[in-house]
């Protein structure tokens, strides 16, 4: 979903892109990332690969050797042949305790299996000199699956009222805008880490409520439920609010409100040709 969008952003801003599907390189293969780097000498690696099935990330351990493992071999590889290397994070490194906005400098305290692989993915790119981590938190994008298309397909499909849960608050993000933000970092020469997410704080019934009103199916009854009623197997942070000061100071731009991108989602979801 976001390597989609990157590519054709980075591609739009002037550079070639030498863009990887999961079929073409499996990045939990070492052996593969290694041959890959040596053959395209990349001056950037900008890794979109994650396994972001958060529940089934607790017991298949294929989640800690696309978000963690990879990394490493990553940061290896690209210091071998002198690239750069941009790692897309999560929110869901912070345990959601702070109740305000979390900083780049907050201590991580991952709650689950994601959030641990997560965190040493991170680990693993900041080892190398001049990488650059940026956290995100709650994607949506045309490209791939996402809580918008988890909300819109159930009313497509004929359910008359939804149950989404309110206990949880954080701060959805285009991959749109992600992607332009990644371009922003890369020119301006960004290292360490980063936060970026859209502007405004919501709940996800509240997220869901906004969805339906943007589509016109406002009059769709949505119950809000605890964390604890939907009962799923990994732990969430109740609050992971990303501060994107430090992004808008380095790179002088102001993010835009998610109804912005979100609006322009769902437009583009009525008309699949544009």
């Amino acid at each position: 979903m976001l390597g989609s969008d990157a590519s054709m952003a980075l591609a739009a801003a002037g550079y070639e892109v030498i863009a990887r599907r999961k079929d073409e390189l499996d990045v939990a293969d070492e052996r593969q990332i290694e041959r890959a780097l040596r053959e395209l000498s990349p001056d950037v690696v900008v890794n979109c690969a994650a396994f972001t099935k958060v529940d089934a990330c607790e017991t298949d351990p294929r989640g800690f050797a696309v978000n963690a493992r990879a990394v490493e071999s990553l940061a290896e590889g690209c210091g071998r042949v002198g690239a750069r290397l941009v790692h897309i994070s999560t929110d869901f490194v912070f345990d959601g305790e702070k109740r305000e906005p979390y900083r780049e400098d907050d201590s991580p305290n991952p709650l689950s299996a994601y959030g641990r692989g997560k965190r040493a993915g991170e680990e693993a790119a900041l080892k190398l000199p001049d990488s650059l981590v940026v956290r995100a938190s709650w994607l949506f994008g045309r490209a791939g699956w996402n809580f918008v298309e988890a909300i819109l397909k159930q009313i497509e499909s004929g359910k008359e009222r939804l149950a989404v849960v309110s206990d949880q608050v954080g701060r959805p993000t285009a991959t749109t805008d992600l992607s332009e933000a990644l371009i922003a970092l890369i020119e301006a020469g960004a290292a360490g880490v980063f936060h970026f997410a859209n502007r405004g704080e919501v709940s996800w019934h509240e997220f869901a409520r906004e969805i339906l009103w943007l589509a016109g199916r406002e009059r769709i009854p949505i119950d809000a439920i605890t964390s604890q009623e939907l009962s799923r197997p990994a732990r969430r942070p109740s609050y992971s609010v990303l501060d994107t000061g430090k992004y808008e100071r380095f790179t002088g731009f102001r993010i835009r409100h998610f109804r912005e991108p979100l609006a322009d989602y769902i437009a583009r979801r009525a008309r699949p040709e544009a």
